[in-house]
């Protein structure tokens, strides 16, 4: 038997949740509301998370488009999902909420534009003028 102690983030009470994990069984106590209890099942069983990160970007103003999971996906495809977005070279313009990958690594969830980026004025076609240099950077709270 497993005990694991959590702070429930589902509302702004913060409780303090202490889950008890035997088998497939998860027992949950310091909720203050049902809120907490499927909470911490969930971060128990199936852990998950929205991920930000960015994306390069050719013929804009910007080299990087910064990008988010539409919706958490499970926290052991997290790193798959970052090579698939170090892969990929985006043109400009883009817009906030563009969706730059449709149902990513068969998850369901997309992957959004969380900024515009528009189109150089002297950009025709090309690799861009401006010198793609940043590392792609990853901000997910583990």
């Amino acid at each position: 038997m497993e005990k694991r102690g959590l702070t429930c983030i589902s509302c702004p009470l913060g409780c303090d949740l202490e889950a008890e994990v035997s088998a497939d069984t998860v027992t949950v106590t310091g909720n203050r509301c049902e809120k907490g209890v499927v909470y911490a099942k969930a971060e128990v069983l199936n852990p998950q998370r929205v991920v930000t990160s960015n994306v390069l970007v050719e013929g804009g103003l910007s080299p990087l488009v910064s990008v988010k999971t539409s919706a958490p996906i499970p926290k052991g495809l997290i790193g798959k999902m970052i090579q698939e977005l170090k892969n990929i070279r985006l043109h400009a313009p883009i817009r906030i909420g563009q969706v730059l990958i449709r149902d990513l690594l068969g998850t369901g969830v997309d992957v959004v534009a969380t900024r515009a980026v528009e189109l150089l004025p002297t950009a025709q076609s090309g690799p861009s003028p401006i010198p793609i240099s940043h590392p792609i950077d990853v901000c997910v709270k583990l």
